[in-house]
Parts: C-alpha cells; structure tokens; sequence
C-alpha cells in the first residue's frame, strides 16, 4: 500500500469504528479527557459551617474545583465561576468549589470582594486536595454520574465563555449515562 493511502487509512478507520450513536463532544482549552477512574468521596464544612458530604454516585455530573485565594489564575477565575453557577443553577450539574488549606477568614474575605454569591468548601488541613492530587490551582475535575472521573480542567478557564457553558451543557443532557 502506498504511504500516502495507508496514512488516509489510519486516519479514517478510528472514525469507522465508532458506533453511530457515538456523540463527539469538542473540548474547550484547557479540558483533558482522562481514563475513567473513581472519584474519592469526602466531607467537608463550608463557610457557613454546614457539613457537606460528597457522595461520587448520583444522578448527575459533578463539578470540583480546588482553589486558593494566593493563586492569581484562580483570582482571575473566580467571577466567571460566580456567573456559571448563576447560569447551570436549574442544570443536573453539581459545582463544588473547595478552597485548599486556607482559613475561614481569608476565604470569606476574598471571596466577598471578588464572588460574593458563592459558598466554598474548606479543606482547612488540605486532606482532601491531596487524596485528589490536583496537578496545580486551580483544577477542576468532571465526574460523571457514576462516579468515574472523566475531565480534568487545568489552570484558571472563562467559564462564561460560550465554549464552556455549551461543553457542560452538552455533559448534563446525559446526566443518566
């Protein structure tokens, strides 16, 4: 076979094996796909002191984000995160954001200047961030229904963005995988 065809070949027979039904979802900048794995469930206080226990299995996607005040991508982030959560209010998608070992006061503090609607969780002593062993702040992982995780989103993103509302819209229409 000439080079040239067996290239074409290669290209194509990936697509051809795919099943019809397969629904291709284009990634935004910074979205990874990864090899399913399962998710650690935990539990953690928010601001407020409520106890918040994450359960991976549920009935939709979940969406964690770890952040500090200190980083300035996650500075730079955190309205467009604000304005998500106002926009996937009524959507089968769970937003957690959990601060990595800062106190109450520095993360009331900033997040009253820069998100005043949000409600972080606090992972004081920072147990959490290291069983999820985040490649850096901020990271946002995307955990499907089952409880595998499935995305990791590295670095600060503009989730404003049409690219990534549609990208988590598009996950939420099959919350039941």
């Amino acid at each position: 076979m000439k080079p040239l065809v067996f290239a074409l070949v290669l290209l194509i027979m990936p697509v051809c094996i795919l099943p019809i039904h397969a629904e291709v979802i284009a990634l935004p900048k910074g979205v990874i796909t990864i090899s399913p794995r399962p998710a650690a469930s935990f539990k953690l206080n928010d601001l407020d002191g409520h106890l918040y226990h994450y359960k991976p299995i549920s009935e939709q996607w979940s969406f964690v984000h770890f952040w500090a005040s200190w980083c300035g991508p996650c500075r730079r982030e955190m309205p467009t995160l604000q304005a998500l959560t106002k926009r996937m209010k009524n959507k089968p998608l769970n937003i957690i954001i959990i601060n990595t070992a800062e106190d109450e006061d520095t993360v009331f503090s900033f997040l009253g200047g820069v998100a005043p609607d949000l409600n972080s969780l606090l992972d004081t002593d920072g147990d959490v961030t290291e069983q999820w062993q985040p490649r850096g702040l901020p990271s946002t992982y995307l955990v499907d229904p089952h409880g595998q995780l499935r995305y990791v989103v590295l670095g600060g993103q503009p989730w404003n963005k049409p690219e990534y509302y549609n990208f988590l819209l598009n996950l939420t229409k099959k919350s039941k995988l």
